[in-house]
């Protein structure tokens, strides 16, 4: 793991992960996956520099565009099922996500119901003062209706009944044409991997989008920090690495018993101890039996307890007192 300095953006920190691959591990044969956001043309140039370095990552609408007015990819060709066209050394996978078509349908019917409410409460509002201009009621509508992207198809124009809402078919047609649709694009040559695997490899980001929520908020909480000289925020992110390994493990361990890492551990937090008295003095702490699932989650996890548990009587006091936040932690 890396940890830059703050203000550093994705794509300065990707030439020199293709230089730690390339000469730290010695990689011969590498492909750089990342999304549209972390390799671009830049970030292209060291990989071509580099034999036997490959990537893969995706384009953005305005460069799909610009690809079927070139006459390389062609609209109907994107379909649930994936298609692989090549020009000039580069392949593209195409292919539609109806789910994602149907969850663009469903936000914007979503915005235009919110605009069409505000249209609503607007025209009532005029009606019941008769001073009010219809002007500024048309521009916090046109307002709204910019907020939320709907400019390109939804106008609010005064008619003689008031304010009306016009919608331009043709132009919610050109919007939502290329709704669902995608490019995987890729230099990595037909012998080594197959348009299938380009796409799923592509579609494995969504691990390291889950392993970012896992270390920042779910598990673990990066954030927010609590330090600020630069080696014990860089000792900070390691410790958190290191229990994403720990999560990492469990997650694996745990997969064939279907539990999610969160429901295993508050499984375990039924484990208890108890302490042996001999002349009422503690000697020692003993663990009783774990409930069924509890063995089984320790047993899956290769996690032995002790029999017996060593009672020290120490006791932590911190002079300074914590945030209340931490100290629920």
């Amino acid at each position: 793991m890396e940890v830059f300095r703050g203000n550093t953006s994705d794509l300065k920190t990707f030439g020199s992960q293709v230089a730690k691959v390339a000469d730290r591990f010695g990689g011969q044969r590498v492909t750089m996956v990342g999304d549209r956001g972390m390799i671009k043309s830049a970030q292209i140039e060291p990989l071509r520099a580099k034999e036997g370095f490959y990537y893969i990552t995706s384009l953005t609408k305005p460069q799909i565009e610009t690809l079927m007015g070139q006459g390389v990819a062609q609209l109907s060709w994107f379909d649930e099922e994936i298609c692989e066209v090549e020009s000039e050394g580069i392949r593209y996978v195409l292919r539609r996500n109806p789910q994602r078509v149907k969850d663009l349908r469903e936000t914007r019917q979503g915005k235009l119901a919110s605009v069409s409410l505000l249209l609503k409460k607007k025209k009532e509002y005029l009606r019941q003062h008769r001073r009010a201009q219809v002007e500024v009621a048309q521009r916090e509508i046109a307002s709204k209706i910019t907020r939320l992207k709907l400019g390109n198809w939804v106008k609010v124009k005064v008619a003689e009944g008031g304010l009306v809402l016009e919608e331009d078919a043709a132009a919610l047609q050109q919007e939502s044409r290329l709704d669902g649709c995608y490019v995987v694009k890729s230099n990595l040559p037909k012998s080594h991997a197959e348009a299938q695997t380009l796409h799923d490899r592509y579609k494995d980001l969504a691990l390291v989008e889950q392993a970012f929520r896992t270390s920042k908020t779910v598990h673990l909480e990066m954030r927010p920090w609590y330090v600020r000289k630069e080696q014990t925020t860089r000792g900070h992110a390691f410790v958190v690495m290191l229990g994403y390994f720990v999560v990492l493990y469990l997650q694996r361990a745990w997969a064939a018993m279907d539990l999610t890492v969160e429901e295993g551990l508050k499984q375990l937090t039924t484990l208890c101890g108890m302490h042996l008295l001999v002349k009422g003095e503690a000697r020692c702490g003993q663990i009783p039996i774990p409930r069924e699932l509890s063995q089984k989650l320790l047993q899956a996890a290769d996690i032995h307890l002790p029999k017996a548990l060593p009672c020290l009587g120490a006791r932590v006091i911190t002079r300074k007192k914590l945030p209340e936040r931490r100290v629920k932690q």
